[in-house]
């Protein structure tokens, strides 16, 4: 069956670097559209970052352009989300997503069809 597994959360120091991984299984992850969420305690779930199957065509949130990377290997069936500088802001569980099409990331990406189950980010002392 299709399987999203995030990793590489933890607690962090502001100013610090993360980077999560979603490990994919069950689907041809190299045909899929591919993207990171966040929900901060709280909050509603906010894109982050999407990225296109070949590994192109990368979109951020207003939150992740220019610091917060996104990539994939798609021989490993594996997203990642680098990043960097992080700020208690940045605190909160991150999900990985996974659809066939271009959908987007506004308003905590309703319309993406496979989700995770999470990795927590917690920035601060």
């Amino acid at each position: 069956q299709v399987q999203l597994v995030e990793s590489g959360g933890d607690s962090v120091q502001p100013g610090g670097s993360l980077r999560l991984s979603c490990k994919a299984s069950g689907f041809p992850f190299s045909d899929y559209y591919v993207g990171w969420f966040r929900q901060a305690p709280g909050k509603g779930r906010e894109g982050v970052a999407r990225i296109a199957p070949r590994g192109n065509d990368p979109y951020y949130g207003d939150s992740a352009k220019g610091r917060f990377p996104i990539s994939r290997d798609n021989a490993l069936s594996t997203l990642y989300l680098q990043m960097n500088t992080v700020t208690p802001v940045a605190s909160g569980m991150y999900y990985c997503a996974a659809d066939t099409i271009l959908t987007t990331i506004r308003n905590g990406g309703p319309g993406w069809a496979y989700w995770g189950q999470g990795t927590r980010v917690t920035v601060g002392s």
